[in-house]
């Protein structure tokens, strides 16, 4: 067992929009994201997606709607869902979904991360 450090890892990588695995269990995987501006709107078919702000600020938004999210808040994002986080700022974002998961989801882009770099 070993504990992960946030900060630390947060520290290892600056560009927005790509995704790192930092953890693994029941088929999960727990990611952190540096996000900033907008992202592509997209869904996930299959799969459920939580967005835990660690610090800063992000905007998910919906068809019908739009949800802030402020540092030591989440959401779960419902698969089948189409959303598009937007962070004005930049934003640190832990993820939590299946392993697997693209970022993306249904839509191909040039942010699309198809295998995310463990950390």
């Amino acid at each position: 067992m070993k504990k992960v450090n946030l900060a630390e890892k947060f520290s290892r990588f600056t560009e927005p929009w790509s995704p790192k695995i930092v953890g693994e269990l029941n088929g999960q995987h727990v990611k952190l994201a540096r996000l900033q501006g907008p992202f592509v709107r997209h869904l996930h078919a299959h799969e459920d997606e939580l967005f835990l702000v660690v610090e800063g600020r992000l905007k998910i938004e919906f068809r019908d709607g739009v949800v802030d999210l402020e540092a030591g808040e989440f959401l779960i994002v419902p698969r089948g869902v189409e959303h598009r986080p937007v962070a004005e700022a930049e934003a640190l974002v832990m993820l939590f979904e299946p392993a697997g998961t693209r970022n993306t989801g249904n839509v191909e882009d040039a942010r699309t991360v198809p295998e995310p770099e463990w950390l």
